[in-house]
């Protein structure tokens, strides 16, 4: 089936190294993300091995939306700049949790491969020629058409998002006397743009849109449980709150200070870990808030627009984003390998695979299962880093977002999301 034909893209770096990655369009899942460094191979994301398995092993590196996490099930009302609408949440977590936009959410759906011929429509002339200048397998343009009521969501919405590879411009320079396993090398870099647009006239919807991916530095190291754990990464989440839940891990709508355990600062993700493992969201510090607007005008977006450029841009500095330090850094000192998130959302989920069983789905061969599915040998909990980034939990739904984000799009704006990772390493002392 053509949904489940991995989608290849690759972008050399300097020498032997690089990055690619294999995206399927059922879901607009990133099967594969492979780092090519220090000799070896590396797949940084968990998943089946088998493309079709992602059917049954659901959220597994796939998009998920309209509205990524939890919304309780029912009839919600709401209003954005004058105009007016409601969603009817279904129920699927359980009776009174509609999870990641319902039943049959984007992560369910074969997304359409735009080809060279087929002309984009939510990205500007000047963004569409700058995308299209890269390296033709560097990159690729996936569209879904969401009908009004789709999983009880007012609005025809038409989504489309870019997936791209930035190769570093040139090699980092270094003091002659600096150990070569203390130099960070830049790898490549990967670039997500979300764009959606309701194509009814005075409307407005919820949009919360994310890539629930999730990452092992040292998965494909391949020796054994210590490296399928991820609790010896090291994880910086720059916040100073977090969302509270009700006992349905439902969003209250109030944000609390961080404690011990949720403290992420260059921290071994294993020290001070909850009993249950991590399943929260973390919002950002105020002064990390991006400039780059989560909604733009339709009025102010022409033609000249260009809102893509510096993501498209190689990184010469991967330790600053496009507005500062990274919002997320993910490291792991035996695979040599690091993350460094950048993004214009408020905040990521941040969630340690707690519920995976290893008598459940496949793990991959390269990670040291036998792909095949139902085998036992899967992923056991606490093996996957998933940092989901987005705005925050039903944003719409509680009035004290209102001031900063509503999570809300009306028919005279157009949703832009953007997440950008660096990836660098080190020689490996594995």
């Amino acid at each position: 089936m053509a949904e489940f034909k991995p989608v290849k893209l690759s972008s050399p770096g300097h020498s032997d190294d690089g990055i690619a990655v294999e995206v399927l369009p059922y879901g607009l899942t990133i099967h594969k993300l492979l780092v090519q460094t220090d000799g070896r191979i590396h797949d940084i994301v968990i998943g089946p091995e088998n493309p079709t398995d992602h059917v049954a092993q659901k959220y597994t590196n796939s998009i998920v939306g309209r509205y990524v996490n939890r919304v309780p099930v029912g009839t919600h009302s709401f209003e954005r700049n004058g105009v007016r609408g409601d969603i009817t949440a279904l129920p699927n977590e359980s009776p009174l949790v509609s999870l990641h936009g319902g039943p049959k959410g984007f992560d369910a759906v074969p997304w359409t491969l735009l080809t060279e011929k087929d002309a984009l429509q939510l990205f500007s002339k000047a963004e569409a020629a700058r995308i299209r200048a890269q390296p033709e397998s560097s990159f690729a343009v996936f569209r879904l058409e969401s009908p009004s009521g789709d999983q009880g969501y007012p609005g025809s919405l038409i989504v489309e998002v870019l997936v791209a590879l930035i190769s570093p411009d040139h090699q980092q320079k270094i003091s002659e006397n600096t150990p070569q396993n203390e130099v960070d090398n830049r790898v490549g870099s990967l670039a997500l743009v979300y764009r959606a647009k309701l194509r009814e006239a005075n409307a407005v919807t919820p949009v919360n849109l994310t890539q629930h991916w999730g990452f092992n530095l040292e998965a494909s190291l391949n020796k054994g449980p210590e490296t399928l754990s991820v609790k010896h990464h090291t994880l910086t989440i720059q916040a100073d709150k977090i969302a509270e839940l009700d006992s349905d891990s439902l969003f209250t709508g109030r944000h609390v200070p961080l404690t011990p355990a949720h403290t992420h600062q260059a921290k071994p993700i294993g020290k001070d870990f909850p009993e249950k493992g991590y399943d929260d969201y973390y919002l950002f510090k105020d002064d990390l808030q991006s400039a780059v607007p989560t909604r733009i005008p339709l009025s102010s977006f022409n033609d000249d627009s260009d809102f893509v450029q510096d993501l498209l841009r190689s990184s010469d500095n991967p330790e600053r984003g496009l507005r500062g330090p990274p919002a997320i850094e993910l490291a792991s000192e035996r695979s040599g390998l690091k993350l460094l998130f950048d993004t214009n959302q408020r905040g990521t989920m941040f969630y340690s695979n707690a519920l995976a069983k290893s008598s459940a789905g496949a793990r991959k061969k390269i990670h040291g299962g036998s792909g095949v599915s139902g085998s036992g040998d899967a992923y056991d909990p606490h093996t996957a880093v998933f940092l989901e980034l987005h705005h925050p939990l039903a944003a719409f739904l509680h009035t004290n977002e209102k001031a900063g984000e509503d999570t809300l799009l009306t028919s005279e704006e157009l949703y832009h999301n953007y997440v950008r990772v660096d990836i660098t390493s080190k020689q490996s002392p594995a």
